[in-house]
């Protein structure tokens, strides 16, 4: 099963350095319309996402904090947001360049590795949040995470390829 999820994430981890290697600014912050996202918020929403659902599986302190992202980021929300609810105003605020974006996400998917090489069958049947029918076990957890992370690159890829077609360089 380790074997699996660090292949899985390694290819996250892949696909975040493929889609942001030498992506200008332009594009980065691209939105089709006023109210789409833009590959800088979903990369960083990703992140987001990533780092703090893996980190607090693993009970850690998030790259975010721990390893100074949010100073870098320098973004006008609480250093626990990770994204979820922003409005179209809040996606506009995330302007941070590919090469940011992706030297955070370095970090978090490094907090995962070492996350997932101490997994044991115990550790992903471990429920993590009782809210829900049934309970969510870490297992759960991460796949759900990797789910997350593969629809965001997705939409990043294709607002890429529109931002190239409408000319923006």
């Amino acid at each position: 099963m380790t074997r699996l999820l660090l292949d899985s994430f390694g290819r996250i981890r892949e696909l975040v350095e493929d889609i942001t290697a030498d992506l200008p600014d332009a594009i980065a912050v691209y939105r089709p319309d006023p109210g789409a996202n833009s590959m800088s918020w979903l990369l960083w929403h990703l992140a987001r996402v990533q780092d703090d659902h893996i980190s607090g599986l693993a009970g850690v302190a998030q790259a975010y904090t721990e390893c100074g992202w949010a100073g870098r980021f320098g973004l006008p929300f609480d250093d626990a947001d990770i994204g979820y609810g922003h409005s179209s105003d809040d996606v506009g605020k995330v302007t941070a360049g590919a090469q940011l974006v992706a030297e955070y996400h370095a970090d978090v998917h490094e907090l995962t590795r070492r996350y997932i090489e101490t997994l044991t069958a115990d550790e992903l049947d471990r429920v993590v949040d009782e809210a829900w029918d049934p309970p969510v076990t870490a297992a759960v957890r991460i796949v759900s995470v990797e789910g997350d992370c593969l629809q965001h690159l997705g939409q990043a890829a294709y607002i890429k390829g529109m931002a190239l077609r409408a000319g923006i360089r």
